[in-house]
């Protein structure tokens, strides 16, 4: 019998592997964001009102995002672990365990959807218009949010076994379906119904759903390193969902936080003007262009990171931490440039009225001066999920949005100028990075030095 063949995480040189790897989900990140803005300019040509109840949306769906791609954290983390130790058995139960969990994530969606979608947008606004606006395109979002949660799961599954470019055919195409829909669902043109706010969802929706059903057939037809089974998926073995939550259940909850600080940020704003709120969700939309490459990074270095631990392969790490720092860093600085030299063309996409460049200029060049520290921070923070120490991504994160951001921001608040608002970030994030060397410094000791 022919021995297996090395997987190219183990031999390619480090980052010819690392561009290889992440430049395809770079991309397709990018393409993400360009979806996830134009989805906004769009809603913005509605009304002011349309975009800020897509803003009050959006830490609920980041909770939906945060479940589904930190569970698949864990699926990445054990499958391509496994893989380096050459165990494909266990490759194969945490790829088909991570599918009956992606299952049990949506039931708890849909739930959500049903019966908590108004309630929720209700606790951020009490205008009636936008609390209407936001209530329906949470619902549609959650109730068929099946297409993302297998989306992020079996693309999860090209990653985790280094099929990169397979993962950014799905994704992209699933963009690209969104932005074609979007005007013709939320406007009405050729022959559908002008649908509005509830349009902008349903071309979301539908771009998502073709996209796991792309991402699915690849892994079947494509993905050789694992074998999908039904019957495995309708029995799943506590053991390994044990292992997947060990390393995904703090990168859950880390990427939840992100939902709790948005939901307290909006609140924060909305004492100000329903025009503060859409600011803040015109700059979550514009920094994806800078944050989702360096995401689309962090996702191609982690199964590289955790394939050459399992084959204790200490030069190659290190060669591979130190490039992607540095080519993290790199990109976030150009957001920094982008967003102090271009502030009111950036804004003025959105329809943004004088009140808005009033209060989103200065919010897009105080925010991006932590875009430097932000990126070291997501490139540092890709070893404590490679080796199953995600706890400390975890507490790095509360620390961050939770103990300095949101506590800072409701000082400066307290001022009484939103403007001082902003500074909480680069405060927040200085914090961030502080906390995330020592970590890292520890960790590496501990680890990556041993082997």
């Amino acid at each position: 019998m022919a021995e297996p063949r090395e997987n190219k995480m183990g031999v390619m040189p480090v980052k010819k592997l690392i561009i290889t790897m992440s430049l395809p989900m770079m991309i397709s990140m990018l393409v993400q964001a360009l979806y996830n803005v134009v989805d906004s300019m769009f809603v913005a040509r509605l009304s002011e009102d349309a975009l800020t109840a897509v803003t009050l949306a959006f830490p609920m769906q980041n909770a939906l995002i945060s479940f589904a791609a930190g569970t698949g954290v864990g699926i990445n983390a054990l499958l391509s672990k496994s893989l380096g130790e050459k165990k494909f058995d266990r490759a194969d139960a945490a790829a088909n365990n991570g599918l009956f969990l992606g299952g049990m994530t949506y039931i708890l969606f849909l739930l959500i959807g049903l019966f908590g979608a108004a309630p929720f947008i209700g606790t951020q606004i009490r205008d009636p218009l936008v609390r209407e606006y936001g209530a329906t395109y949470l619902r549609i979002c959650l109730c068929l949010s099946f297409g993302a949660i297998f989306q992020i799961t079996f693309e999860r599954l090209l990653q985790s076994t280094g099929r990169t470019f397979y993962s950014m055919i799905s994704q992209a195409t699933g963009a690209v379906i969104n932005i074609i829909f979007d005007p013709i669902m939320i406007f009405g043109m050729f022959g559908f119904p002008k649908l509005g706010v509830a349009g902008a969802a349903y071309a979301t929706v539908l771009g998502q759903v073709i996209a796991a059903l792309i991402s699915c057939s690849l892994n079947l037809k494509k993905n050789e390193d694992i074998r999908i089974s039904i019957p495995q998926i309708l029995r799943p073995d506590p053991d390994v969902i044990k292992r997947i939550y060990f390393v995904g259940a703090p990168s859950i909850l880390m990427m939840s936080i992100g939902s709790i600080m948005t939901y307290s940020m909006n609140q924060i704003l909305g004492a100000f003007s329903k025009t503060a709120t859409a600011v803040f969700g015109v700059y979550f939309k514009l920094q994806s262009f800078f944050f989702m490459p360096v995401f689309g990074l962090n996702n191609g270095l982690i199964p590289v990171l955790a394939y050459n631990y399992g084959a204790r392969r200490r030069d190659r790490i290190k060669e591979a931490l130190v490039f992607s720092v540095s080519l993290a860093v790199g990109i976030m600085l150009c957001g920094t440039l982008a967003f102090n030299i271009f502030p009111q063309a950036l804004l003025g996409m959105f329809n943004a009225s004088e009140e808005m460049l009033r209060i989103g200029v200065p919010a897009l060049r105080i925010i991006s001066l932590s875009f430097g520290l932000a990126g070291a921070c997501i490139a540092m923070g890709s070893i404590f999920q490679a080796f199953s120490y995600s706890y400390y991504s975890l507490i790095v994160s509360v620390g961050r949005q939770l103990v300095v951001l949101i506590p800072v921001a409701l000082f400066l608040s307290s001022f009484g100028e939103v403007t001082l608002i902003w500074w909480a970030f680069p405060i927040a994030e200085l914090m961030s990075a502080l906390l995330s060397v020592v970590f890292f410094r520890r960790l590496y000791s501990r680890t990556v030095k041993t082997l």
